[in-house]
């Protein structure tokens, strides 16, 4: 007896069939991810080419990660909408159109509106990408195929830093943009000619005012969040953290209450389980992010590193990291998510506390242990809080649950970029009035104290990690590999 493939599915009939399909797909996702790591080792070249300070060069990224976050729920209505290739392409055109903008940047502004349009169109890119190829899988072999969709996640973050790194140094920081044209072209090519047209599908109405109140909430109290660097009795550091509690609370209440498909579906907090998980989730975000945000910068203001050296640092941290993801991944069936968070989220917190150690006269293979240490523990306990979000929401919200976990993860980092700068600029001024000289002394101090904070918070979430129960699983094998290898793109 057939089959009967659910709405929207349209499988090809060989494995040969889905190679082009695939290259096509995996270009977009790889050049997507490699520009989304490259930035940060760009940081300190924009602060010193624009002469504006880290707090306002971190809006390059904290924006890029919010319209990433304000387009990740659109991206299934879209492609039921319009149809998954016409809104994949028109994604990497806009993503590639951004770039281009944003190296023909005259002002820091002009960048930051540009990262805004390139995050608008990289967001839609990455679950759709992913909803596609599952789609198209033959049904035997979809969990294998989504398996291979890992390569570009694990080796863009390695090589993106590195090349950006050897962009800024031995090129100019334009290039880090300029290089998508070559790739973007190349995969819009691949996608026109290579994506097959998957069927459309019944579409709910729009969530007009979450779509409205979402990015101003988040936006609003990042914005607020960044102000508190300069002053936190100030009317933009007041204006931006309440006008963006009050829109969080009214994004509540309209998610909340709506009797048709919400845009992020918020009843999934009533299970207790996936509230605590997801909590958990996101301090590891905050933690992760923050250390990837901060360590590029620490090493070329206050360690005199080149760029490329220190893109070259993040090498151990993705390779272990890579390591230890698939580790973490079998070792869930068998013993759960709590033993592995339990070691994954004490490692984190161990690489955060001995990088508050290092000093900017110290050698950098001072942070050889501690980045590896962050990398294994990231990897061994990623995919297992994944899986356990998933298993533990109720059965009828599972479909949801990606959309819910991507786009607050991108709203946690741009929380983690903003309010870790406001430390840092906070601490640096406090040690400064202790007497230290600004650099590298007080910054240095600065920096000290947000890693610890992030070691501390670290625990916190080890605390967290050890009240997690296993869930009664609900949610079939396929449903799990498609919802977690799109959490992993978030």
């Amino acid at each position: 007896m057939e089959t009967q493939l659910p709405d929207g599915f349209a499988p090809v009939k060989s494995m040969r069939q889905l190679v082009g399909p695939l290259i096509a797909i995996i270009v977009g996702i790889f050049m997507v991810i490699l520009d989304s790591t490259a930035m940060n080792v760009a940081i300190p070249v924009l602060s010193d080419d624009f002469g504006r300070s880290l707090l306002d060069v971190q809006w390059t990224v904290t924006g890029y990660a919010l319209a990433q976050a304000a387009v990740i729920p659109l991206a299934g209505w879209m492609s039921d909408k319009f149809g998954a290739k016409q809104i994949f392409i028109i994604s990497l055109l806009l993503f590639t159109i951004g770039s281009v903008l944003c190296a023909q940047a005259n002002t820091l502004e002009q960048l930051i509106v540009f990262r805004v349009l390139q995050g608008l169109g990289g967001g839609m890119v990455l679950p759709i990408a992913f909803a596609m190829t599952f789609r198209m899988s033959p049904p035997d072999k979809a969990g294998s195929i989504m398996g291979m969709m890992g390569f570009p996640i694990l080796m863009a973050p390695a090589l993106g830093p590195m090349l950006a790194g050897y962009l800024v140094d031995y090129v100019n920081w334009q290039w880090i943009f300029l290089i998508n044209l070559p790739i973007g072209i190349i995969g819009l090519a691949l996608a026109i000619w290579q994506l097959p047209k998957l069927p459309k599908q019944s579409s709910t109405s729009l969530d007009m005012l979450g779509i409205v109140l979402g990015p101003l909430a988040f936006a609003g109290l990042s914005y607020g969040l960044s102000e508190g660097g300069v002053s936190w009795s100030s009317d933009k550091t007041i204006i931006g953290l309440v006008g963006g509690a009050i829109a969080l609370i009214l994004f509540a209440v309209v998610e909340l209450t709506r009797k048709q498909q919400p845009l992020l579906e918020l009843r999934v907090f009533r299970s207790a389980l996936f509230t605590r998980g997801i909590i958990v989730q996101w301090v590891m975000q905050f933690t992760m992010f923050g250390i990837i945000f901060m360590i590029p910068y620490f090493m070329q203001k206050l360690m005199g590193m080149d760029a490329f050296h220190a893109g070259m640092w993040t090498l151990p941290q993705a390779l272990a990291a890579a390591t230890f993801m698939p580790i973490g991944g079998r070792l869930y069936d068998r013993i759960g998510a709590r033993p592995l968070l339990f070691v994954g989220l004490l490692l984190v917190s161990a690489g955060a506390f001995l990088i508050a150690q290092i000093d900017p006269d110290q050698s950098p293979w001072a942070f050889l242990l501690p980045r590896i240490l962050l990398g294994a523990g990231f990897g061994m306990s990623f995919i297992p809080l994944n899986t356990y979000l998933i298993q533990s929401a109720p059965p009828s919200l599972v479909s949801r649950v990606t959309s819910l976990t991507s786009a607050t993860q991108q709203v946690i980092t741009s929380f983690s970029v903003a309010g870790l700068t406001t430390i840092i600029a906070n601490r640096t001024t406090a040690h400064i009035k202790d007497g230290l000289k600004p650099v590298p002394d007080a910054m240095s101090s600065a920096f000290h104290d947000a890693y610890l904070l992030l070691s501390i918070l670290a625990l916190v979430g080890f605390v967290l990690g050890l009240t997690l129960r296993k869930p009664k699983v609900s949610v079939s094998a396929d449903q799990q590999n498609i919802a977690v290898n799109e959490s992993m793109m978030g």
